[in-house]
């Protein structure tokens, strides 16, 4: 099996013996899709909600509204249709004691920008291990289209 480790702010997208993995979720959010009838998937680490918080836009999966498209059009290339499903994951809030009060954390501003981008592109999103205040590590089995959530202190997860 081949394996492709995602890093903060990049996706990957393939099929068949395929692990995606992603480690060190907290505020960003891992956003895998899949398309079940054909085994291909896709797995992103996206960093900020939107593009208006970073002066550098070149890469794609570093915001949701950017990340999902550029699955999408991957998986497409690699025959997948209809049928494309979401699963979020992360999202944390890694410094709550930082924010003011009733402000909302980067990570769930992050879950609610991956939520709307899973929406525009008219991908239900069928599962998600998102917010709270611990890490997460991503292993996302792209044959099997299974996907596992490792977090310290808080077991495992599959999705």
């Amino acid at each position: 099996m081949t394996r492709i480790t995602v890093n903060i702010a990049d996706y990957a997208v393939g099929a068949g013996q395929l692990m995606l993995m992603t480690v060190g979720l907290g505020s960003c959010v891992g956003i895998a899709l899949y398309a079940r009838s054909v085994r291909v998937g896709g797995l992103a680490h996206v960093l900020l909600p939107n593009v208006n918080l970073s002066s550098a836009h070149e890469a794609p999966g570093k915001y949701p509204a950017t990340a999902v498209p550029a699955m999408v059009r991957r998986m497409r290339e690699l025959g997948a249709r209809d049928g494309i499903e979401a699963r979020l994951i992360g999202g944390a809030s890694m410094f709550t004691p930082l924010l003011s009060r009733g402000a909302m954390s980067l990570g769930a501003r992050n879950v609610a920008a991956a939520h709307a981008a899973c929406t525009a592109a008219d991908i239900p999103v069928v599962a998600q291990d998102t917010l709270g205040t611990h890490g997460r590590t991503v292993y996302f089995d792209v044959a099997l289209g299974e996907l596992l959530v490792r977090s310290i202190g808080q077991g495992d997860v599959r999705l």
